[in-house]
């Protein structure tokens, strides 16, 4: 699957600032093709498949932070996967959502 560019930057923009609000190793968040990173504070993962992990696509990314999606529909419906006790990562879009607003 091709990367479109503008979307590979906003994709690394949002993750640049969940990373700076939920540093960490203890979750492993998949936008793919995009990009993933770890994220939240916790126990550091370091070999094979992390424990707790979040995946969606760019489109999901980008309705949790404009509110067209709401964390739970994203799970119920599939478009977003979470595992393990640390992954539910609902508060953390919120606060990056509030934080984007208030930037814009």
């Amino acid at each position: 699957m091709a990367r479109d560019p503008l979307v590979l930057s906003q994709v690394k923009a949002l993750l640049d600032q969940i990373n700076q609000l939920a540093p960490g190793h203890a979750v492993e968040l998949r936008i793919p093709p995009y990009a993933a990173i770890q994220c939240c504070t916790g126990p550091k993962h370091t070999r094979g498949t992390p424990p707790n992990v979040v995946e969606m696509g760019a489109d999901q990314l980008f309705g949790l932070i404009d509110g067209s999606l709401l964390w739970s529909e994203g799970l119920a419906d599939g478009r977003i996967t979470a595992s393990g006790e640390r992954s539910d990562l609902s508060e953390l879009f919120q606060r990056v959502a509030r934080t984007i607003r208030i930037t814009e």
